[in-house]
Parts: C-alpha cells; sequence; structure tokens
C-alpha cells in the first residue's frame, strides 16, 4: 500500500486549490484512503510535477457535479 503524502501542513491555497503541504487538490485527499495504489501512484507523479511547476500556474480541473 502506498501511503498518503501527507506533510500535517494542512492549509489550502485559495488561488491554486492546492494543499501548501502535499501539494494535492481538496479532492485528492478525500479520495485517497477509497482509491487503489495504482490511483495513488498517479496522484504522486502528479504532486511531482506541481512541485516542479510554478505553482500560481497550476489550476486544478474543474469537476461538473451533475454529471
Amino acid at each position: 500500500m502506498i501511503t498518503s503524502p501527507c506533510t500535517n501542513i494542512c492549509k489550502m491555497d485559495a488561488s491554486t486549490g492546492l494543499c501548501l503541504g502535499c501539494f494535492r487538490t481538496i479532492d485528492e485527499i478525500t479520495a485517497w484512503s477509497r482509491i487503489d495504489d495504482s490511483a495513488r501512484a498517479r496522484i504522486l507523479a502528479d504532486i511531482h510535477k506541481r512541485r516542479g511547476a510554478p505553482v500560481q500556474n497550476f489550476r486544478p480541473p474543474t469537476t461538473n457535479k451533475d454529471d
């Protein structure tokens, strides 16, 4: 099992939608305990990309809750 990337610095950045500690979106954080290791690995890969990119350019994908 892949462990959570949580760093216990749990504060969401309103401008980017990312946690300042682990660089996950709120949807990724809340889904973590319910997803499999392949989905977790994809999130970790996304986190790695986010850490290397200027954070101010990141905008989380929008989801349509009506789907």
